[in-house]
């Protein structure tokens, strides 16, 4: 499954915690005394955060109670009210997680149903639209790893989240209330606390966007659909999402099977999951209640132990009470909260996983792996493929496998999104292309990233890892990105006075617009004809 944002944070998941913390305590004014620690009221109590430059930060409030115990497993709980003032000047805990090679973080930490709060400067005008940050990968990460500073700055209250990850948040038994999405239910959590609070900090709850990318993203697909998730949010910022992307065998690497729904599964394979993954936990009994009880009562750290067990779970149930239906169904019928969207993707999506598993750590993907990759893919197909996209028309087999992978794979399924979309509600679609991008991930190879997934994510949040290589160009982009998310934040429409123009994607227009995102230019594309989407069409 894809790594997502996780990648993004890779080997300053640690260090960007630490430096959020510096630069919140870090106030201009040196000689005149501290100032006064901002201070807000929600439902629940007071909070206490901290001042960062022109922002008020609060990290850590808690959304939902603690999913322990008997409430490991269900449906997110209110919260219980405390007295006196809840400090909020630091990162709350990290949901349960273990290290990877991209992202050196762990926790075995339940009571951790947190969201940030960023506010914007005192002069922008109040109340502030919303935005709502899902984070991506599923398995690894935390809201307080997205600085949401710069995005404030626009004049945006930006509210980062945690939720439930892999096995805590894909979990599934029969019967069991929200089988297969506590993840998803956590985030429909924070966005009615959002409802309910964001005015205690200046927000508008009745301008929220959802934003997010990669699984993240592909929540917000979930979310459009979801009779739950109906009213708590009024626009969609979707991010190399993959709501209605299929995945053909070995895209993912060598023996990774394919699927017809990349993060969908039915209940049932999501309990056959749940059954395989905690066979090894020694709490299989006849009788279900008392096995429930039994996984409920393991310490986390036992649970984590299990291989892959956190991956497996990168994907989210469909035909329950929170996703009645598969959603791309539901997207193609029409079946979804109304919303205007803001979607796209990266130019190079899956360079990122090629690089990964072959060049970028020393083992060379080669012809035959090109061969073997495309017949493993396409089968009969694979000759027509490679005749497409012959090797000698890329610097290597690897970056030839990538660029196919992105084209059948990544903007097949965005341009399909957007396709259904589009015909229905105000959209926006965007290619974010800048193939000098930083790369965050700590590789020992050389492996050309280009526009890779998950790219674009430092250009719209502080980065302490990727702003110090930005060019001057970079940098332009970065204002140019966000001041375009602010407004569509604002408004619905990405469209404002100091910007290149952005017009609407119209499906049935011969050449629906896509906005390119580059440091050299920003301006229209032929995404269909870049990503070969006519080929791809008349392969069967």
């Amino acid at each position: 499954m894809p790594p997502g944002t996780r990648l993004r944070r890779a080997a300053a998941a640690v260090g960007a915690l630490c430096a959020m913390a510096a630069t919140a305590a870090a106030v201009p004014g040196a000689g005149s005394g501290p100032p006064a620690a901002p201070t807000a009221r929600t439902e629940s109590g007071l909070v206490r955060g901290v001042r960062s430059g022109a922002h008020d930060v609060y990290y850590g409030i808690p959304y939902a109670g603690p999913p322990t115990g008997q409430y490991r497993w269900a449906p997110p709980r209110p919260v219980r009210p405390w007295d006196g003032v809840r400090d909020a000047g630091r990162p709350g805990p990290l949901c349960p997680q273990v290290p990877s090679p991209y992202a050196p973080i762990s926790s075995t930490e339940e009571d951790c149903l947190v969201l940030n709060v960023t506010t914007p400067p005192a002069a922008a005008r109040r109340p502030a639209p919303v935005l709502v940050w899902i984070h991506g990968d599923g398995a690894i990460g935390g809201g307080a790893f997205f600085d949401g500073r710069r995005l404030a700055a626009r004049g945006l209250l930006v509210v980062t989240v945690n939720y439930r990850l892999g096995v805590f948040g894909g979990f599934a038994r029969p019967g069991l209330p929200g089988s297969g999405t506590f993840g998803l239910l956590d985030q429909q959590a924070a966005l009615g606390w959002v409802q309910r609070n964001a005015a205690a900090f200046g927000g508008d709850p009745g301008n929220v966007t959802v934003a997010g990318m990669s699984f993240g993203a592909s929540a917000i697909a979930g979310h459009l659909t979801s009779p739950g998730a109906r009213g708590l949010f009024h626009r969609a910022v979707t991010a190399s999402g993959e709501g209605m992307m299929d995945m053909p065998a070995g895209a993912m690497g060598p023996g990774v099977p394919g699927y017809p729904w990349y993060v969908w599964r039915t209940g049932r394979e999501m309990e056959e999951t749940t059954e395989a993954m905690t066979a090894p936990l020694g709490c299989r009994d006849p009788d279900p209640d008392r096995s429930l009880r039994c996984l409920r009562a393991l310490p986390v750290k036992r649970i984590l132990e299990v291989p892959h067990i956190m991956n497996a779970f990168q994907a989210f149930a469909v035909g329950n009470a929170t996703l009645p239906e598969l959603p791309p169904d539901a997207l193609r019928a029409g079946r979804f909260h109304r919303v205007p969207v803001l979607s796209g993707a990266t130019r190079d999506e899956h360079r990122t996983f090629v690089g990964m598993l072959y060049d970028a750590v020393g083992r060379p993907f080669t012809e035959d792996d090109y061969r073997t990759s495309l017949r493993t893919a396409f089968g009969p197909q694979a000759r027509r493929v490679r005749a497409a996209y012959p090797t000698g028309s890329f610097p290597s087999p690897g970056l030839a496998w990538a660029t196919v992978v992105t084209d059948r794979m990544w903007a097949r399924g965005t341009e399909a999104q957007h396709r259904v979309l589009g015909s229905r509600v105000p959209l926006y679609a965007y290619e974010f292309a800048d193939r000098d991008a930083p790369m965050y991930l700590p590789l020992p190879g050389r492996f050309d990233f280009g526009a890779f997934h998950a790219a674009d994510g430092p250009y719209l949040f502080e980065d302490d890892q990727a702003e110090p290589r930005f060019t001057p160009a970079q940098r332009r982009l970065s204002a140019t990105m966000t001041a375009y998310w602010a407004a569509f934040a604002r408004t619905g429409d990405p469209n404002a006075p100091g910007l290149a123009a952005w017009p609407a994607h119209r499906p049935a227009d011969r050449i629906p617009y896509v906005q390119s995102l580059a440091p050299d230019r920003v301006g229209p594309v032929d995404y269909r004809r870049e990503h070969r989407l006519g080929f791809w069409r008349r392969l069967r």
